[in-house]
């Protein structure tokens, strides 16, 4: 829980303290790279430590991948530019992808299957915990010290965690099996053909047009890279990503469904607040709690699934969450305009309680499917998919919410059209800002409308990615997961 306290604290931290970052480094126009990637790195290189946990043992992936993860805060607290900055953020990225993967097939070693739920609900306050105190922590070291500790309080608890692994985890397991040859090139093409996608994905359409020659390149490079990784993968002895995660029906359904997961949670997290402060005009700190209350009723429901899946199955809990999560994203755009805010907090509150049925029963039965010396993979596999999955998403949503208010200033009257700014993101900035920058009661009134407009649309998609996963687990996913003897 402390090393993943040391991935789940880390961004949430950064975010609040991004003026000061800039403030201090300069590189405005790329400073989003501090997320975008960080999370490059962690995605493409989740299926490398999954495959290496089960070749070498989990213990001496975690405590590299901590050593790592920590090295890269260093070297961050230090950082000179903002490039330096982002080139450092890869770095614990780098480790960061080996303490998520590893730490979620570790509860899976370390407990039997009727007491995960417990101990992974507990994982889930972690990041829930995160999401709350994370930005408060940012803000005060920011405002109060300097930002550069955000990166300096991760040594201690990383070293303590640290400490605590070594002294007291112990694989047995490890010493019985056999040592295994990395697939070090299907390694190298795998982080390559997803870097490609993912950069091309987040630069597409902000540092150059889709069409463009850099975005085709990125893209013709992804193809390639994965294609030459196929051939790759279908000749290695001991594939990185090896074909049985796709081959079986209880991983191909779980990773679908997962990636829908990730796909359709990217609509509250970074559209809600938008929605809250520059339609329900609150404070950013109101506008956080209407969001932070998902965070309350996730652990909840994930520590009492089990007394659903044992009833009705792995799949069919999840079915019951999913289909909740679809129904509850399809009634935010028929929300009242400009209603109370504990309408969107209420359905907040559900939509994690539904979704906590939805992942974890589905994480568990993938866990229990597999043996020990594939636990590791199999679990990587889920995590990348839905990494993938918010990738994915936050792309397509950024385009439908464009779109969708784009339309709308270009229909505006003919009255409001010369005042009204354009684009999403200088639209919020007006509304918050609606005092000083000149635009009348009408203009305000009609950009609230329009950007309300754009964050439903936002929402129906998501909404369609949950009936999407809904789909997957009816149609791909069996509804008896095989246990492995012993679990």
């Amino acid at each position: 829980m402390l090393s993943m306290a040391l991935v789940a604290l880390d961004s949430a931290c950064v975010s609040t303290a991004v003026p000061q970052i800039v403030g201090e480094l300069g590189g405005f126009s790329y400073f989003s790279w501090l997320f975008s990637g960080y999370l490059l790195a962690v995605t493409v290189t989740l299926p490398i430590y999954g495959k290496l946990a089960d070749a070498r043992g989990r213990k001496p992936v975690l405590l590299i991948g901590s050593t790592v993860f920590l090295i890269g805060s260093l070297l961050c607290a230090g950082a000179w530019s903002m490039g330096a900055l982002i080139a450092f953020r890869l770095v614990q990225g780098l480790g960061g992808g080996a303490i998520q993967g590893t730490v979620q097939t570790l509860a899976a070693d370390l407990y039997p299957l009727e007491q995960r739920p417990k101990i992974q609900a507990a994982l889930s306050t972690v990041w829930a915990s995160s999401a709350v105190v994370g930005p408060a922590v940012g803000g005060l070291l920011a405002g109060y010290a300097s930002w550069r500790w955000i990166f300096l309080i991760n040594l201690p608890v990383g070293v303590f965690a640290l400490v605590l692994l070594r002294r007291h985890l112990r694989e047995a397991q490890v010493e019985r099996r056999a040592r295994t040859r990395i697939d070090w090139a299907g390694a190298v093409g795998l982080f390559l053909s997803t870097g490609l996608l993912l950069f091309a994905l987040v630069q597409g359409g902000v540092a150059w047009p889709w069409l463009s020659a850099p975005s085709l390149a990125c893209f013709a490079g992804s193809v390639a890279a994965g294609a030459c990784t196929f051939v790759l993968e279908r000749r290695a002895e001991d594939p990185i990503m090896p074909g049985w995660v796709w081959r079986r029906r209880v991983i191909a359904g779980v990773n679908l469904s997962l990636g829908c997961l990730g796909f359709l949670m990217i609509a509250p997290m970074v559209f809600l607040p938008t929605y809250a402060q520059s339609v329900l005009g609150l404070s950013p700190v109101a506008a956080g709690f209407v969001l932070s209350v998902w965070t309350i009723s996730w652990p909840i429901s994930a520590a009492l699934s089990n007394r659903v899946y044992r009833r009705i199955g792995f799949r069919n809990t999840a079915l019951v969450g999913s289909v909740v999560g679809t129904l509850l994203l399809a009634v935010f755009p028929f929300l009242p305009y400009r209603g109370p805010a504990w309408q969107p907090a209420l359905l907040m509150l559900l939509l994690g309680a539904g979704l906590g049925l939805f992942q974890l029963p589905l994480i568990i039965g993938v866990q229990s499917s597999v043996p020990w010396g594939e636990r590791g993979t199999a679990t990587a596999s889920v995590l990348f998919c839905r990494q993938v999955g918010q990738s994915v998403g936050g792309v397509v949503f950024a385009v439908i919410a464009n779109a969708t208010l784009t339309g709308r200033l270009h229909s505006a009257p003919t009255a409001l059209r010369g005042a009204l700014p354009q684009g999403l993101d200088r639209t919020a900035s007006a509304l918050l800002h609606s005092s000083g920058t000149g635009l009348g009661a009408a203009a305000t009134d009609y950009l609230r409308h329009a950007l309300a407009s754009a964050v439903g649309h936002v929402y129906l998609g998501a909404a369609g990615a949950a009936a999407l996963a809904v789909i997957f687990l009816a149609t791909v996913t069996p509804k008896r997961f095989p246990i492995v003897e012993g679990d």
